[in-house]
């Protein structure tokens, strides 16, 4: 398992860069900082030499966690690391007694997609234009992890 930490403001050059390498339209600066100022949940995952290869921010909404981004380093991705990062968020979400976990991801992100569905996530519906894209805007799916229904199969496994 990787290495994490609750992320700081002195992470933020990092994380964008990351940020700036692994999507089309990145979150800025600010973003990251307005979130950490806002008390959400936010983490650092750190390789062997303590480079930071990953990230993730969650909002406490009630009973509900809300992912509302998680990254790999692109010369990390394919080896796991997103699986360990969503674990931790699953993990920490079980810790807060929530009962579910959303998030959006892109239409065309069939990777992430595949990944979420893979973890128990379903398909809760389609946010029309959410996203920015090259091109108009780029429809989003709503995805949720029902954390009590997940409790209740492993009960009985």
């Amino acid at each position: 398992m990787i290495k994490s930490r609750e992320m700081a403001a002195s992470d933020l050059a990092a994380v964008v860069r990351i940020e700036q390498q692994a999507t089309a339209f990145p979150w800025s600066q600010k973003n990251f900082a307005d979130c950490l100022k806002s008390n959400h949940k936010a983490w650092v995952f750190l390789s062997d030499n303590n480079e930071i290869v990953a990230y993730t921010i969650v909002q406490k909404v009630v009973d509900e966690a809300h992912l509302l981004n998680i990254c790999v380093k692109s010369d990390s991705q394919g080896k796991g690391l997103g699986r360990d990062v969503l674990n931790h968020v699953i993990s920490f979400a079980n810790t807060m007694s929530a009962v579910l976990i959303v998030l959006e991801v892109r239409s065309s992100n069939q990777r992430a997609q595949q990944l979420y569905l893979s973890a128990g996530f379903n398909e809760m519906s389609v946010r029309k234009n959410y996203y920015p894209a090259k091109e108009g805007r780029e429809d989003a799916i709503l995805m949720g992890l029902d954390l009590d229904l997940m409790s209740l199969f492993s009960i009985h496994d």
